[in-house]
């Protein structure tokens, strides 16, 4: 479910009040584990947590580098990692440490989905969320962007 909200105050304001209470909870623990330099917008109809374009704008689509994000879906809630899921080291760690927790691993290609907040180690999103300063995460997509035109010429 896109939202059209133009602030985050909108997006968690037009949530249902058991959604709202779980996306804020998830947002208070990125907010606290967040590296220095990334910002919070409203951008894909999402919160998102982004490499702004003033530090980086040399992205393939001229949107800012998408770190993390929160969203409210149809059928779930959901934490979008990227960072996680752009390196097979982090992805591993992650998993790990996810399935250590005892909760229920629901993983997509690129999100965890929860239907309620106890669904989610917020312990775990914490840790992935503060384990890749943004220089890191810049430098990780420079490589990933280098390594896709090698292998296109």
């Amino acid at each position: 479910m896109r939202s059209e909200a133009k602030t985050v105050r909108q997006y968690l304001d037009e949530l249902a009040p058991a959604r709202r209470e779980a996306i804020e909870a998830v947002r208070e623990v990125v907010l606290k584990a967040l590296p220095p330099g990334y910002e919070e917008v409203m951008n894909w109809g999402m919160i998102a947590y982004q490499v702004p374009l003033a530090v980086y704008p040399d992205t393939y689509n001229d949107q800012p580098l998408l770190y993390a994000a929160l969203a409210s879906q149809k059928n779930h809630m959901a934490v979008y990692l990227s960072a996680v899921y752009t390196d097979d080291g982090a992805r591993d760690r992650f998993e790990s440490a996810y399935r250590a927790s005892g909760k229920r691993y629901d993983v997509g290609k690129s999100c965890v989905r929860f239907k309620k907040l106890d669904d989610l180690p917020l312990d775990v999103i914490g840790d992935a969320i503060g384990s890749v300063p943004m220089e890191t995460f810049v430098s990780s997509y420079e490589r990933g962007r280098d390594v896709r035109r090698e292998k296109s010429t």
